[in-house]
This record gives structure tokens, C-alpha cells and sequence, in this order.
């Protein structure tokens, strides 16, 4: 039996901010969206370079105070050919980026870049073969 990413939710504050940022950080795009004002909320998925994971934004009309993420370590990852360029870019674009990183003993292989929510995305070195 398999069992398929299909998608990660992540709620949001403001949802155009987050639409946007992943948009122009990282090349995502809507692949559907439905409004429910009856019951107070909004999903947005995203989806990247045509693959069929997404990103589920929910954004409830009502929440006043962002929402705690935690202490847990957990974070999105996306991978990218051209990490040097890429952390260039996102850095000349004021985005809330590490120092790129390697695991212990090793070059440097990703760095992490902030959501408007606070939210952590590893963009990793990624050969594609």
C-alpha cells in the first residue's frame, strides 16, 4: 500500500503576504483556492514546477495573534540546482535568509529562508539527474 505526500498546511496571518512570498521566492504558484465565509476561512494550494505536492495555506478570518509555531525543529524543504545563486537571490530580495550550511564536516549544502509567518524553508543543493 503507498502512501503519497500530497500536501502540509501551514496557517497563515496574511494570506496575500504568504501567497506572495512563495511565489516570488521560490516559484509557486495557486493551483486552486476556495473562500468558505460561512465558516470563517480560506485554503490556498500551491504548488511547485508542476508537482503534485502542495502547500496548503489556511487563513481564518478571525485570528487575531500568530499562531506559536513550537520548539520542535520541523521546516519545509525545497531543492534548487544553483545554491550559491539562489541564496544571492533571495538575499538581494530582503529576505530573512541563514548563512548557507553543511552538515558537520561537510561543505555547505543548504541554508534556510523565513516565511512571513515565521515559518522555516530549507532550500537544499539538489542535483537533478
Amino acid at each position: 500500500m503507498d502512501y503519497p505526500m500530497i500536501h502540509i498546511c501551514y496557517r497563515v496571518m496574511d494570506l496575500a503576504a504568504s501567497e506572495n512570498f512563495y511565489r516570488t521566492a521560490f516559484g509557486f504558484e495557486i493551483s486552486r483556492k476556495k473562500d468558505y465565509p460561512e465558516h470563517g476561512f480560506t485554503l490556498s494550494y500551491m504548488t511547485s514546477a508542476g508537482l503534485p505536492f502542495e502547500l496548503e495555506l489556511t487563513y481564518n478570518y478571525e485570528q487575531a495573534e500568530p499562531y506559536v509555531i513550537g520548539d520542535g525543529y520541523s521546516h519545509l524543504a525545497v531543492g534548487v540546482e544553483d545554491l550559491e545563486a539562489s541564496h544571492q537571490r533571495h538575499s538581494e530580495m530582503g529576505l530573512q535568509v541563514t548563512p548557507m550550511k553543511g552538515l558537520p564536516g561537510s561543505p555547505p549544502k543548504f541554508y534556510f529562508v523565513t516565511d512571513p509567518d515565521g515559518f522555516r524553508i530549507e532550500v537544499v543543493h539538489y542535483q537533478n539527474a
